[in-house]
């Protein structure tokens, strides 16, 4: 951007150029200062005092030397760069919580604002595109009211593997007896099913398929979920060119080929910069930073180098007394600071923290809006929060001030005792992406230990971040991790070592070249995962699920696991069976913990898991909530607007949400390290 700097070049004039590089430096966004010096021009331009700064032509500050906060507010985006020359095809990917899908939609509604014709994808199981939109989502597009031009698609899991199925049963012909079709019909009620067909939906918006549309704009499950889906197309291009023959759980290998074009174009499409753009979503945080390093390198290894950065979140203290906030915005300035070359080297845009949750047009819109608006943010928080709340701001904060103490059970250290006291079993921490999932599973792993009890923790998270949480190895605590290509490796081998003996050398080519089909993986995984379950039975295990999406797959996965041996024993009398959802649901065995953040979207997405897990008979166990400001004391604007909002999430879990809630309170230290998290388990 273009900055002039007006005035007689004094001392003052200079320090605010000082300020402007400063500035300029530190948030990695380039522009070009201008002294002006001549008195004419500087009238012309509309100064009555200097030192006066104009940017790209506007006038913007006049007559005194401009503080930190005012040339900070100077570098914050009006909306995102890349919506200057955007691609067709938008995808926003990045670590759960760090507000892709606020991004996403609000990138889509500019979009739509200024005219063109976008559809708004979710690929996340999990989404709540539907609460912040105010509609219901569906598997067709669906118009959104009060934003002419934008339509929303939710390619529903479910409903993709079906119409998959009845496409690949219809090419078996009329002369496929009724076993066959059953038998096809079996081969593809799994778990890779779901995700083969859910990636056919995705590969048709990146064809012609959606050619009705100026723009296409993807809203991704999390990172790793994300990443896996993107290898698909190269990963089962691969496997049809080697295989023409046979079936797999897919189906029919007919079947399998119809897709091929899909994969190939997909990959073309996603590799292609001058149609697609990838957008990597972090925020300023050393975790979610690192999440975003790995997704770039791991989507240049699949030949996508047509990326960009999003730094979402960034807060900067308005008071410099005020520590709380102080603090925040020195974690998040020490996490830029230390940006990998490979991230930093990507063109980037910055977003501010807001003081209002996304919900609804206004707060999406107010979301990309030129810096100056932040000025108007907490009254329009209040005005959402009150509309949200069916009444004033003020009653709903009083409302909530009274349930705050009868809810909270206390802190992790009080689940801790709770959890001890069964003395073995399963304890399943699951939760949105970015809630702290990892922090409370590792701190309770701990606090058990810290009890006298023998504790595994694992994880199903394909992004698997324990071993960076812990730091350090503690006697009684076995870490643990379901690593899918280890698993799947391992279970081909089994498979192979079982059934090779009876099998010639054409047989066993042909046994081995099925296995390497990329499901074979989603088969691995559950087995590793029932394995893991079984350990409970005589100890605890401490499991830090995948984000919410992916965890409901395994979840699918595993319940497809208990039909079929139901049905294997039906009529066998006296026989006993225990699957991995049996153990699920006995909530002796099993506790469910569930994580969220005291903000809508979290909390919402924890109520719908909740909701999930109690169709299938699970019922959690208790309610975490991560990162309360409510007791820091802090009187920042923004961060007290923000409290406002968690008070009235307070009130909403206390409204028969949880049976138990425990508070974890927001530390300016980062839990990370053996000391740091034996702290959240220890009384105090």
């Amino acid at each position: 951007m273009e900055i002039k700097v007006l005035g007689s070049g004094c001392s003052k004039c200079q320090h605010a150029i000082a300020s402007i590089e400063e500035m300029s430096r530190q948030t990695g966004i380039p522009c070009d200062i201008i002294k002006v010096q001549d008195p004419a021009e500087i009238k012309r331009l509309g100064a009555t005092a200097t030192p006066a700064v104009v940017i790209d032509g506007k006038l913007v500050h006049n007559g005194h030397v401009p503080t930190r906060d005012e040339v900070a507010g100077w570098f914050v985006p009006a909306g995102l760069t890349l919506l200057r020359r955007p691609t067709r095809h938008l995808f926003f990917t990045g670590k759960g919580g760090v507000g892709k899908t606020s991004l996403s939609t609000a990138t889509a509604l500019a979009l739509a604002d200024g005219g063109k014709r976008v559809l708004l994808v979710s690929t996340d199981a999990a989404s709540n595109l539907d609460e912040m939109l105010g509609i219901t989502l569906a598997n067709v597009p669906t118009p959104v009211p009060g934003a002419p031009g934008l339509w929303v698609l939710n390619i529903d899991p479910d409903t993709a593997a079906e119409s998959y199925r009845r496409r690949v049963l219809a090419q078996m012909g009329a002369a496929a007896s009724d076993g066959e079709r059953a038998t096809v019909r079996e081969q593809l009620s799994g778990a890779c099913t779901t995700e083969i067909a859910s990636f056919d939906e995705f590969a048709s918006l990146l064809s012609d398929d959606s050619s009705a549309y100026d723009h296409v704009v993807f809203d991704t499950a999390p990172t790793g979920h994300t990443l896996r889906l993107l290898s698909l197309p190269k990963a089962w291009s691969g496997f049809l060119e080697d295989n023409d023959r046979g079936a797999s759980c897919l189906g029919p290998h007919s079947g399998l080929k119809m897709q091929e074009v899909h994969f190939k174009a997909a990959l073309a499409a996603l590799g292609d910069a001058a149609r697609t753009t990838i957008v990597l979503v972090t925020r300023p945080d050393k975790g979610a930073i690192n999440e975003a390093e790995h997704a770039c390198e791991e989507l240049r290894a699949l030949g996508v180098d047509n990326q960009r950065l999003v730094v979402n979140g960034v807060f900067q203290a308005s008071d410099p007394s005020d520590a709380v906030a102080c603090a925040i915005a020195e974690l998040g300035r020490q996490a830029l600071e230390a940006l990998p070359a490979s991230l930093r080297a990507l063109p980037q845009d910055r977003v501010p923290l807001r003081a209002f949750d996304t919900v609804g047009l206004p707060a999406l819109r107010a979301l990309l809006a030129p810096a100056a608006a932040a000025d108007h943010a907490a009254e329009l928080a209040a005005e959402l929060a009150a509309e949200l709340a069916g009444g004033s701001a003020a009653a709903s904060t009083a409302s909530t001030a009274a349930a705050e103490p009868v809810l909270s059970q206390g802190g992790l250290d009080a689940l801790a005792d709770q959890l001890a006291a069964a003395g073995h079993g399963l304890i399943m921490v699951m939760g949105k992406g970015g809630v702290g999932k990892t922090t409370v599973a590792a701190a309770l792993a701990l606090g058990l230990v810290r009890r006298g009890k023998s504790v595994h923790l694992s994880t199903t998270d394909p992004a698997a971040h324990l071993a960076a949480t812990l730091a350090g190895e503690v006697p009684g605590l076995l870490v643990g991790r379901i690593d899918p290509e280890v698993e799947t490796q391992r279970y081909i081998d089994k498979i192979m070592a079982a059934k090779s003996p009876a099998l010639n050398e054409q047989e066993r080519a042909l046994l081995l070249e099925d296995l390497q089909s990329p499901c074979t993986q989603e088969v691995a995984v559950f087995h590793a995962f029932s394995k893991v379950v079984g350990e409970a039975r005589s100890a605890f295990v401490v499991l830090d699920t995948a984000p919410t999406g992916h965890s409901l797959l395994l979840m699918d996965a595993t319940g497809a696991y208990h039909r079929q041996m139901v049905r294997e024993f039906a009529g066998h009398a006296g026989a006993r069976i225990v699957t991995p959802l049996m153990r699920l649901q006995d909530a002796s065995y099993t506790k469910i913990v569930l994580v969220t953040l005291p903000e809508v979207t979290p909390v919402s997405q924890a109520a719908a898991l909740q909701d999930d897990l109690r169709r299938a008979d699970i019922q959690p166990y208790a309610w975490v909530l991560n990162k309360s400001i409510l007791a820091s004391g802090t009187h920042d604007p923004v961060l007290a607007a923000r409290m406002t909002g968690e008070r009235k999430q307070m009130a909403r879990i206390a409204g028969g949400l949880a049976e138990r809630l425990f508070v974890l309170p927001w530390r300016s230290k980062a839990p990370v390290g053996v000391a740091e998290l034996s702290e959240l388990v220890t009384a105090p």
